[in-house]
């Protein structure tokens, strides 16, 4: 669907890392985490819409948030709006996180990096809803570009790496996951983040029968109909066979796509 949301406030959480929590009537329709939007930046010359991914979806007062890093002049332009301004957006997009066989008392991973953390809070709190135990592993570049741990650490165990050791362990979170997985099995495993990380959650977790990963492309239609995001599928020898992510996607069960 095509709407209009109205920003009711931004903030800087980090360095160049926004949060804008924006309202209207196309939140009704946000109903599954792992989702994204596709908005226009109100700048005639800018053509093509920018996916962002829903951070937080409240229904009770019809209010969502968004987090971006500024990447180039559309997130730059859309870093200066200030709360009234109205933003066209297409949404939700995508076919977000499967979470319809959690159970209550499973135990779920949720492994996220970077600017690739945001969805991952919608997704822990419907898994808590639905009686989950929740285990965060965040991985960041340094404690002065992390954000919301504490949001985090409400819906569950969080363990946090940094690549400099600023913050939480020094090193890469598959370092953490496979000290984790030493003591502990998942019963599900969800990731979003940077390609290293998503290449090292597909290979772990390959075999894995619920295991999945939140895929990012440069996009331009946003809807599927241009095939301006596909992706490789895994153990196709033709090299003809692909995936589109904004619509196919952005979530992929580990071992189904290739990530170039």
């Amino acid at each position: 669907m095509q709407g209009k949301l109205t920003i009711l406030e931004q903030r800087e959480l980090a360095a160049n890392i926004f949060e804008m929590t924006l309202t209207g009537r196309l939140v009704r329709k946000m109903t599954t985490s792992g989702q994204f939007l596709n908005i226009k930046i109100p700048q005639n010359e800018l053509l093509l819409r920018r996916p962002i991914s829903l951070h937080e979806i409240n229904h009770e007062d019809e209010t969502c948030k968004i987090i971006y890093r500024i990447e180039g002049s559309g997130t730059q332009i859309l870093s200066t709006m200030a709360a009234g301004a109205v933003l066209d957006a297409l949404g939700p997009l995508g076919n977000g996180f499967d979470i319809s066989e959690i159970k209550a008392n499973e135990e779920v991973l949720i492994v996220g990096g970077g600017i690739g953390t945001p969805p991952l809070y919608q997704l822990a709190r419907e898994v808590k809803r639905k009686g989950a135990k929740v285990t965060v592993v965040l991985g960041f570049a340094s404690k002065a570009v992390s954000f919301h741990i504490d949001k985090f650490k409400a819906l569950g165990d969080v363990l946090v790496s940094t690549d400099d050791g600023s913050l939480g362990s020094m090193g890469h979170v598959g370092l953490v996951i496979d000290k984790l997985l030493k003591t502990q099995q998942f019963d599900a495993v969800y990731a979003c983040g940077a390609k290293g990380l998503l290449k090292y959650v597909d290979e772990r977790f390959r075999a894995h029968p619920r295991a999945y990963i939140s895929v990012e492309a440069r996009m331009a239609c946003g809807i599927g109909a241009c095939y301006a995001c596909v992706c490789p599928v895994y153990g196709d020898n033709t090299g003809t066979q692909t995936l589109k992510v904004c619509d196919q996607g952005p979530i992929f069960a580990t071992g189904k796509v290739v990530l170039v």
